[in-house]
C-alpha cells in the first residue's frame, strides 16, 4: 500500500490543528517553528486494517510510522513460517528503519496490523533532512534511539531465557497491555515456542492463580 494516498486536505483537523509527532519530540526538547514547519508539512496521518501491510519485502517503504492507536508486529519468513520479531502498541515508533538513510537497500520484514491501526507516516527524507540540518533533532533522534535500544535488548533478554514459562512470565511483566490483545500465536512466535506450549503455560498460571484466590 502506498500511504500518500490517505493523505487529506486538513490533514490535521482531528489532531488538534498539527501532527502528533511535534508532540512526541516535545517530550524530550522544544522544538523551533521551522522543525515544527517540516513535520507538519511532511508527516501525515494512514489508516491500516486489521491484517493488512503497513510494509514489506515487496514495497520500497520510504516511511517509519507513529502508532496513534492499534497494535502492530513485524515478522520475518523462513521457508512457510512466521517468525515474529517485535510487537508495538501505541505512541511506538514502527517499520523497517534498515533503509533509513539508504532507500534501496533490501528488507526482509514485514510490518503489519494486528488491530485497526491510526497512525502518522514520517518520511525517511525528512528524518534525514531534520538530523542534517538540526542539532535538535539529533538530541531528540538519540533519546529516541536510547529507548527502542533498551526495548530491543529487552527482546533479546526474553528470547534467551531457557524455560518458555519464564519467557512468557517475562512478557507478562513487560507488555502487560499486549497480553490480550494480541493472538497468541503470535505471542508463541515471538517467544520462541509452539502455540500448544503457550497454551499449556497459560492453563497452568490460570490454575494456579484461581488456587490461590480459592
Amino acid at each position: 500500500m502506498n500511504p500518500e494516498r490517505k493523505v487529506a486536505k486538513d490533514k490535521w483537523a482531528d489532531f488538534n490543528g498539527f501532527s502528533p509527532l511535534i508532540t512526541v519530540f516535545r517530550n524530550f526538547h522544544d522544538l523551533t517553528p521551522e522543525i515544527e514547519f517540516i513535520i507538519n508539512n511532511q508527516t501525515f496521518p494512514v489508516v491500516y486494517k486489521k491484517n493488512k501491510f503497513i510494509s514489506s519485502p515487496l514495497h520500497r517503504n520510504k516511511y517509519i510510522f507513529l502508532l496513534l492507536k492499534g497494535v502492530a508486529r513485524g515478522y520475518m519468513k523462513e521457508e512457510n513460517k512466521e517468525i515474529t520479531t517485535w510487537i508495538a502498541s501505541e505512541y511506538e515508533l514502527v517499520g523497517n528503519i534498515r533503509n533509513l538513510w539508504e532507500e534501496d537497500i533490501d528488507t526482509e520484514e514485514y510490518v503489519q496490523a494486528i488491530e485497526d491501526v491510526i497512525a502518522i507516516a514520517v518520511p525517511h527524507s525528512m528524518s534525514r533532512q531534520l538530523y542534517l540540518n538540526f542539532d535538535i533533532a539529533n538530541y531528540v533522534g538519540r533519546k529516541m534511539t536510547q529507548i527502542h535500544y533498551l526495548a530491543a535488548c529487552e527482546r533479546a533478554y526474553i528470547s534467551r531465557l531457557q524455560s518458555a514459562e519464564k519467557r512468557y512470565l517475562r512478557f507478562t511483566r513487560s507488555y502487560p497491555e499486549l497480553v490480550n490483545r494480541v493472538p497468541l500465536k503470535h505471542i508463541a512466535s515471538f517467544l520462541c515456542m509452539r502455540l500448544e506450549t503457550l497454551s499449556r503455560i497459560r492453563s497452568k498460571l490460570t490454575g494456579i492463580a484461581a488456587d490461590k484466590t480459592g
